[in-house]
């Protein structure tokens, strides 16, 4: 039994490889997450596919909710999200079927239609570029699999069928947000890294809300980062660490840059913008991020909060985990 404060807290994990870390110790360090975050109260735990990135190791989605889902007991696990204009609908139903089969009432499957990478890396999946003009149809298609209404005649997901595991539009604009709202589904906004529409879109969202079998009124979960610390000092040099490998993620594919370059780069307009995208991240010791969480979850109007905590080692993502639960009254009873 848990402890609650007003505002649900999950966790948004990309499976972060840390400097002269191999993919399977970020993936260990996953699973060492989602228990931490299952012991502290947290309502479930998503990973997002992307691709082509060095310090992301969550591309295979599926396969690491299955495996942290056999090693968690109790705590909803997700895609946040699968980049469905990658896919096919039937195969990511008979995955998330298989998945709500294997771990029932555990499963979530967060939806979007960017490609989750750069347009080289697309063309290697290979991924039309107008793939995600049929992302509207596309979802209606996945769902219809998950329920016993499959919209091509003679074809069923199996597993799948019947599941109906949850599906949760993700976006960052408006289109996220109208198509949201259309289908009656909780819409996730992307406002950790995208944070400029939040409030037009939640706006929207809330304003053209459908009810629907899954939904009877409007869920929006807003997304933030935390970078909880026992000092202020220390969580400001977390945030330097990681301000500079996003600028090495997303400046230096193929180039390699020093932490030097990274810092120069972040005085240009390119690394401006990447700091800009950051906009809401709270950081500091417990009290300053459960305050600044507050007036985040006010300014959203969310009714769930996802965060990721970005910090760059495994060990301080576990205690900054912690230091939010403790600071946001999450935890074991007596905990």
């Amino acid at each position: 039994m848990y402890l609650s404060m007003s505002v649900p807290l999950s966790i948004l994990d990309l499976a972060f490889v840390g400097a002269g870390q191999s993919a399977g110790e970020a993936l260990a360090g996953s699973v060492a997450l989602a228990q931490r975050a299952e012991a502290w109260g947290y309502r479930r735990v998503w990973y997002a596919e992307h691709h082509n990135m060095s310090i992301i190791a969550s591309s295979a989605t599926s396969v690491l909710i299955a495996h942290v889902a056999a090693h968690t007991r109790s705590i909803r696990l997700g895609a946040g999200g699968i980049m469905l204009p990658n896919h096919a609908p039937l195969v990511i139903a008979e995955q998330f079927g298989t998945l709500e089969c294997l771990h029932p009432g555990r499963i979530d499957l967060g939806l979007g239609r960017a490609p989750g990478t750069d347009p080289t890396t697309s063309r290697a999946l290979r991924v039309d570029a107008s793939a995600a003009e049929a992302f509207p149809e596309d979802v209606l298609e996945l769902q219809a699999y998950l329920a016993d209404e499959s919209r091509i005649a003679g074809v069923e997901a199996t597993p799948g069928k019947g599941t109906r595991v949850p599906l949760y539009i993700l976006g960052s604009s408006l289109f996220g947000a109208r198509l949201a709202a259309r289908f009656g589904l909780p819409y996730a906004f992307a406002s950790h890294f995208a944070p400029t529409a939040l409030e037009e879109a939640v706006a929207v969202y809330r304003r053209d809300f459908r009810p629907s079998k899954q939904q009877a009124e409007p869920h929006v979960i807003a997304g933030l980062n935390v970078l909880a610390a026992d000092t202020l000092a220390e969580s400001e040099a977390q945030l330097a660490i990681v301000q500079r490998m996003r600028v090495k993620a997303l400046l230096g594919r193929g180039v390699s840059l020093t932490d030097a370059d990274a810092e120069q780069l972040l005085h240009s307009p390119s690394g401006q913008a990447i700091k800009a995208m950051a906009r809401y991240t709270a950081f500091g010791t417990g009290p300053d991020v459960k305050a600044y969480v507050d007036r985040f979850a006010q300014l959203s109007g969310a009714e769930e909060l996802i965060v990721v905590h970005p910090a760059p080692t495994l060990e301080a993502r576990l205690h900054s985990v912690e230091l939010l639960a403790k600071a946001c009254g999450l935890g074991p009873l007596g905990g």
